[in-house]
């Protein structure tokens, strides 16, 4: 239960070059990346061409927030920050999700002021990001230009965040925000399935704006960032606050020196338990699960089992809470976003008046 995800991150994300053995043992995997890698360039190339076109919604702006990583960069927490401020600001907000990991395919619509859909039905992001962000408007979807057209038209949104779009070209956007964690940068550099990547490191020369989240130490030096000349917002993620099985907030300390077992879902759970740890509390078990993980009942009863024999509580994160079924006691610990530098660059990107003292 707790290997799969960890041992993938070692492969994406090695802290040291790999030896000709470790190469030799993956290049199964080097010949498949190869192959994908194909692919995905001669999409690009229709894009770039003008073979393959993007279709404009005229009157609606278009916000892009992608990555080239497979999963576990900030883009969550980056979506969430960008339609807080937009909506403080007065604009009529609506995110476009395609709602990864949902069984049902009709497409959807709601807020977070309305009663929500079932995680089977909308997938377990726009349901986090419905609850965060009452005041945005969530579609999901697969085809977000009609998703986009409907945003438009029927709700009278002026604004729309393209959740997961730098792949998605399908649909033109104004700008192109592109997510990147400085603490693993783009890992081995190779695309899948032999490393993290979804796209080529050259595909970063589409975007118009690199957010980048604060690595707590030294940055992962990468050429493909330093050659982007994309203007960058920096930002810092830390966790916010502690909220108890019955929805009670509380400090960042309140679980300091308490043992806890934590429960994840997540592409790259590392990040997830180095938080918990640095909030003081003693990790005693982790039980980790692929990326979007539908937990069954099996699961979780064995989960509550190990939590009582290391007298541990559950704790999580807020994107695999909205997976737990309703009665499952855990602690959920809640992200934040900072922005370190860069904000007029990102409230250019954004559309919205400001200062441009950091131009």
């Amino acid at each position: 239960m707790t290997g799969s995800p960890t041992a993938l991150e070692r492969i994406f994300y090695p802290p040291t070059p790999e030896p000709w053995t470790r190469r030799a043992l993956l290049s199964p995997l080097a010949l498949l990346s190869w192959t994908y890698s194909g692919a995905v360039r001669l999409r690009g190339a229709l894009y770039d061409s003008g073979l393959l076109r993007a279709e404009h919604v005229e009157g609606l702006r278009v916000i892009s927030i992608g990555n080239l990583n497979v999963g576990g960069t900030g883009k969550t927490p980056a979506v969430l920050h960008l339609a807080e401020l937009l909506i403080r600001e007065g604009r009529k907000v609506g995110i476009l999700t395609r709602g990864y990991g949902r069984e049902s395919q009709e497409p959807l619509t709601f807020t977070g002021k309305e009663p929500l859909p079932a995680v089977t039905e909308a997938g377990d992001e726009p349901l986090l990001l419905a609850r965060r962000c009452p005041g945005a408007r969530l579609f999901v979807g697969a085809d977000r230009v009609a998703a986009a057209l409907r945003a438009r038209d029927d709700f009278g949104l002026d604004t729309v965040l393209l959740d997961d779009g730098f792949q998605h070209r399908r649909l033109h956007r104004d700008e192109d925000l592109v997510v990147v964690d400085e603490a693993v940068g783009l890992g081995n550099g190779q695309l899948l399935p032999r490393g993290p990547l979804r796209e080529p490191p050259s595909s970063l020369r589409r975007a118009t704006l690199l957010w980048l989240r604060a690595a707590p130490g030294d940055a992962i030096p990468n050429p493909w960032l330093e050659a982007v000349t994309a203007p960058r917002v920096r930002t810092r993620y830390g966790p916010t606050g502690w909220w108890d099985p019955s929805g009670t907030e509380h400090a960042t300390n309140a679980l300091e020196g308490k043992p806890v077992l934590a429960l994840a879902g997540l592409a790259r759970p590392g990040g997830f338990l180095k938080t918990v740890t640095t909030l003081g509390a003693e990790v005693r078990d982790a039980a980790l699960f692929p990326d979007h993980h539908r937990f069954s009942a099996d699961e979780l009863r064995q989960v509550e089992a190990r939590a009582r024999q290391q007298g541990a509580r559950i704790v999580t994160t807020e994107k695999d809470a909205v997976r737990l079924p309703a009665g499952f006691e855990a602690w959920v610990v809640r992200l934040g976003v900072e922005v370190l530098e860069g904000e007029a660059h990102l409230r250019r990107a954004l559309g919205l008046p400001g200062e441009t003292r950091d131009l």
